[in-house]
C-alpha cells in the first residue's frame, strides 16, 4: 500500500523514466593499500574491542533509567537530482519553468537538483522501561504547502525506520540486515581497525566494516567506539551498489551520540539519505532524493512520569494546533535551515497558485487513496473497485462515494450502489461512523446493505458493511463458481481502545441469507422438520483486537497506519439470538486470529499466521466455518490456493500459515541468475477441523460436506521481484496440493500470480 502511493508520486513528478544513482557519498575513513590476508576473527583487534561492547551494549542508552524524556527536531527534504537542460523544456513546465530558479546545480555542474518537498516536526517523547511504556507527541510541524495533504507528508515520512544500532538486526524498509556491532557480525562484515580518532571529545576506536558478499543485502561503513566505555560514538551505514531493494538505488544513514556523563551515550543526530528511482540506476538520470535529519535534545531522567501521560492523545501533523509561527521556528530549529531549504517554502507557495500544480497533486490523491475528492466534503469511489465479475451477477459495476473535509475528520459516511449484468439486480450499501473521543477513540457506527457475496473466502470476517471479498469481485478465476450468497444486512457498532493499539469491539447485526443462485447452489436446511431456503440470523459478536507496536499517522475515524513489523491478535465471541428479529438458531463461536511478520536477519522475513475457531452449537451451512479457498489466479492472503469455495466446511478448525521471503539469498549464489535480482519464496499451509454428523443433517444442500479430519495441506515457492529496472513488483507462486487427491476434479497444481507492493 504505502509502496503504491511512493510509485504513484513518482508518476506525478515525471513524465520520462525516472533513473539515476545516489550522490556519491564518502565515508571519512584512511584508506587501507595494504595486500595482508585477513586475519581470522580472533586473531583480528576488532572483535576484541566489540567483544567490549557486547558487555556493555544494556547499559548504554535510555534502556538504563527508569523513565526518561526528550525532545526530537525533524526535517525531512525531497529532491529532484539529474535534471538536465532537456528536460526543464519539456512541454510539462510550461507555465512551471519559474521553478528552476530554485534549483542547485550538482556536483558535476552540468544538471540541476531541484527541492520539491520540505517538512520539519518537532516531537516530545516520554518513556517508561519497566513496564515498558512509550508515546511520541506532535508539538509542531511545518509543511512546504502540503499542510492539507497528509498522505504527501506521511508517504515521506514513511520511507524511514528507527534504527538502533544496538540492535543485532537493522529495519530498512521492512528488510532486515545485520548491524555492524551485532554479536554475529563477522559471519557477515570483515572488520579492520584504522586510526584511533577524537569526536567530540572523546577517543575512540575507529572499525571499518565491509560486507563478505556484496551482491546480497549488504552495507559498509565506519563505526566509532569510544575507548574508555566502549559505547558507539558515531557510525555510518551505506547500502553497497548492486542493493537488491526495490525502487531503491542506494541509502546513506549517520548516527551521532553524546555522553552527558562518563558511562551513557545517548543519540544526539541522525541523517538519512534514500536514493530512489523507477526503472534503473543509470547514474546520469533523474531520480528522488529523499532526506531526514534528526536532532535530539532536552533529555531528562527518572522524573516519576504519570501513567496518565501515555493515555493522553497524540496531535497529527494536519491538526491546527501544531502549526506554529516562523518566530517559534527560529528558536525550536537546532540548526539553522539551508538558503536552499528556505527557498522550498518560497517556491512551494508560488507553486500552489499555479492550476496545472494543483491538477497534479489532485491526481496524485486520487490514485494513492483510490477517492477523487470534490468540493472538498466528498470523495468518490473506490476507483478500483469499479468494475468486478463473478459467475452469478456477470460484469459487476461499483460506485461509491464518502464524507471527507479533512484526514482526521471525526465522523464519516459512505455508501456505494453496485449494479450486476447478469443478475439485473441493483446491490447497495451505506455506513455512517462518528468518533467521540480522540483519547480512547470511543466510536459507533451503523449500516446496511443488500449484495451478493462470497461467505466462504473468509474465516475471522469483517463485520464492517463497506468491505467485500475478493472472491466475489474476481475477473479471472478457476472453473466456474456459483456458491455465491445474497445478504440483506443491519448491523450497528461501538469500538473503544481502553489502551493504546487494543481494541474493545461489539456487533449487533440482523441479516438474511440465501442462494443467490438456487439452481446450482443450495443453502437449504431443515428446522422442526420443515424445509427452509433463507436464514434469519440476529448476532452479537465481541472482538478484542491488539496490535502491539503498531503506528499511525491520523487520529479521527479512519488512520493512515505507517508500514510496521507489528503482530495481529483478535480474539472474538459470536452469540446468535434465536427469536430476536425472527432469528432461527441460537448459537456460539469462539474464534482466534494471529499473525506475526519476522525479521530473520540476511535470512529474510518470516510470515506467520495462525487462526482457530469452534462452533459450539449445530447451525446450517451459512453460518458454518469454511476453510478459504481461492479460485482466482490472484495472490490471496491467508487462503488455500487449491481449495475450492465450500470444499472443507468445519464446526472447529485450525489453520496454519507460513510464508518465508529469502530476499534472494539463495539465488544471488547463481552467477548467471543472480543478475535477474529475483528473490524466492517457499510457504506451507496447513488446516484440520472437524464436522459433527448433526450439522451435516441439518443442511439439504447440493455440496458434499466434508471436514479435514486429518491435516490437509499444501506448499510451493514462488519467484518475486520479477520485472525490470528498478520496476519489481510481479510475483509467480507454484503450488502443490499435498493430500486428498482422490476426487478427479481436485486441482493438484496451481499457478497464482500477483502485484506487491513491497521494497
Amino acid at each position: 500500500m504505502n509502496l503504491r502511493r511512493i510509485i504513484f508520486l513518482f508518476i506525478i513528478l515525471f513524465s520520462t523514466v525516472l533513473t539515476a544513482q545516489i550522490k556519491e557519498k564518502s565515508i571519512e575513513s584512511v584508506e587501507l593499500k595494504s595486500t595482508k590476508k585477513k586475519l581470522k576473527k580472533k586473531e583480528n583487534p576488532a572483535y576484541e574491542i566489540l567483544q567490549e561492547v557486547w558487555k556493555r551494549k544494556k547499559s548504554n542508552g535510555l534502556g538504563g533509567f527508569k523513565d526518561y524524556q526528550f525532545n526530537e527536531y525533524e526535517k525531512i527534504e525531497v529532491d529532484v537530482t539529474n535534471i538536465d537542460s532537456a528536460f526543464t523544456k519539456k512541454k510539462i513546465f510550461k507555465g512551471l519553468d519559474f521553478v528552476f530558479q530554485y534549483a542547485d546545480s550538482t556536483d558535476n555542474g552540468n544538471n540541476l537538483t531541484l527541492p520539491i518537498y520540505f517538512n520539519e516536526s518537532v516531537y516530545k517523547n516520554f518513556g517508561k522501561n519497566n513496564p515498558k511504556k512509550e508515546k511520541r507527541d506532535v508539538i509542531a510541524n511545518k509543511s512546504s504547502g502540503f499542510s492539507n495533504n497528509e498522505v504527501v507528508a506521511n508517504t515521506a515520512k514513511n520511507l524511514y525506520k528507527e534504527i538502533n544500532i544496538y540492535d543485532n538486526t537493522l529495519n530498512f524498509f521492512n528488510i532486515g540486515f545485520t548491524s555492524p556491532i551485532a554479536r554475529d557480525g563477522f559471519a557477515s562484515y570483515d572488520y579492520v581497525l584504522l586510526n584511533d580518532e577524537n569526536i567530540s571529545g572523546t577517543d575512540c576506536y575507529k572499525i571499518k566494516y565491509t560486507p563478505k558478499r556484496k551482491d546480497v543485502l549488504s552495507i559498509y561503513g565506519v563505526v566509532y567506539i569510544s575507548k574508555e566505555n566502549y559505547a558507539v560514538v558515531r557510525s555510518t551505514l551505506k547500502s553497497t551498489r548492486n542493493i537488491n531493494v526495490n525502487f531503491v538505488n542506494n541509502f546513506y544513514y549517520e548516527l551521532e551520540y553524546y555522553n552527558p556523563s562518563d558511562s551513557i551515550f545517548l543519540p544526539r543526530r541522525n541523517y538519512q539519505e534514500i536514493q530512489m528511482s523507477i526503472f534503473g540506476k543509470n547514474e546520469k538520470s533523474k531520480s528522488l532524493l529523499a532526506k531526514k535529519t534528526t536532532l535530539f535534545s532536552k533529555y531528562s531522567f527518572d522524573q516519576n512520569l504519570e501513567d496518565d501521560i501515555f493515555e493522553r492523545s497524540t496531535e497529527s501533523l494536519s491538526d491546527a494546533s501544531v502549526q506554529k509561527s516562523d518566530d517559534y521556528w527560529e528558536l525550536e530549529r537546532k540548526e539553522p535551515l539551508t538558503e536552499s531549504e528556505q527557498n522550498i517554502y518560497k517556491m512551494i507557495d508560488e507553486l500552489n497558485k499555479v492550476p496545472k500544480f494543483k491538477k497534479a497533486v489532485k491526481l496524485y490523491e486520487t490514485l494513492a487513496s483510490g477517492y477523487f475528492n470534490v468540493f472538498n466534503s466528498v470523495d468518490i469511489g473506490d476507483i478500483y473497485s469499479i468494475v468486478g465479475f463473478n459467475d452469478v451477477e456477470g460484469f459487476r459495476l461499483r460506485l461509491g462515494a464518502r464524507t471527507y473535509f479533512t484526514p482526521n475528520d471525526m465522523w464519516r459516511a459512505a455508501f456505494y450502489t453496485a449494479y450486476g449484468f447478469k443478475d439485473r439486480q441493483l446491490k447497495y450499501g451505506f455506513e455512517a461512523r462518528k468518533m467521540f473521543d480522540r483519547d480512547n477513540r470511543f466510536t459507533i457506527g451503523a449500516g446496511t446493505r443488500r449484495d451478493v457475496m462470497q461467505l466462504g473466502a473468509q474465516l475471522t470476517t469483517d463485520e464492517g458493511i463497506m468491505t467485500r471479498s475478493f472472491a466475489s469481485s474476481g475477473v479471472l478465476n478457476v472453473g466456474n463458481n456459483f456458491n455465491l450468497s445474497s445478504v440483506n444486512q443491519t448491523s450497528a457498532f461501538a469500538a473503544i481502545d481502553p489502551l493504546k493499539n487494543f481494541t474493545l469491539r461489539l456487533d449487533a447485526t440482523y441479516q438474511t441469507i440465501k442462494s443467490a443462485n438456487p439452481e446450482k447452489f443450495s443453502l437449504d436446511y431443515y428446522k422442526n422438520g420443515q424445509l427452509f431456503s433463507e436464514l434469519e440470523d440476529t448476532k452479537m459478536a465481541f472482538s478484542i483486537t491488539a496490535r502491539p507496536g503498531a503506528k499511525f499517522s491520523q487520529y479521527g475515524v479512519d488512520r493512515y497506519e505507517h508500514s510496521t513489523l507489528a503482530p495481529t491478535l483478535v480474539l472474538k465471541y459470536t452469540q446468535g439470538l434465536k427469536g430476536v428479529f425472527g432469528s432461527d438458531f441460537n448459537y456460539s463461536k469462539l474464534q482466534f486470529y494471529y499473525f506475526q511478520p519476522i525479521m530473520l536477519k540476511s535470512f529474510g522475513r518470516l510470515l506467520l499466521n495462525v487462526e482457530a475457531g469452534k462452533n459450539f452449537s449445530t447451525v446450517p451451512l451459512a453460518l458454518q466455518n469454511v476453510i478459504p479457498g481461492n479460485q482466482s489466479y490472484s495472490l490471496i492472503p491467508n487462503t488455500f490456493a487449491l481449495l475450492d469455495y465450500y470444499e472443507f466446511v468445519t464446526d472447529q478448525y485450525a489453520t496454519f500459515h507460513a510464508e518465508h521471503h529469502f530476499n534472494g539469498k539463495l539465488l544471488s549464489y547463481i552467477p548467471l541468475i543472480k543478475k535477474l535480482k529475483l528473490r524466492e519464496v517457499a510457504f506451507y499451509r496447513t488446516a484440520i477441523g472437524s464436522l459433527s454428523d448433526y450439522s451435516k443433517n441439518i443442511n439439504s444442500t447440493n455440496i458434499l460436506l466434508k471436514a479435514p479430519n486429518k491435516p490437509y495441506y499444501e506448499y510451493g515457492f514462488g519467484i518475486e521481484n520479477i520485472g525490470f529496472g528498478n520496476i519489481r513488483i510481479l510475483r509467480i507462486d507454484f503450488n502443490w496440493r499435498g493430500n486428498y487427491l482422490e476426487n478427479i476434479d481436485t486441482r493438484k497444481f496451481g499457478i497464482k500470480f500477483g502485484f506487491q507492493y513491497n521494497f
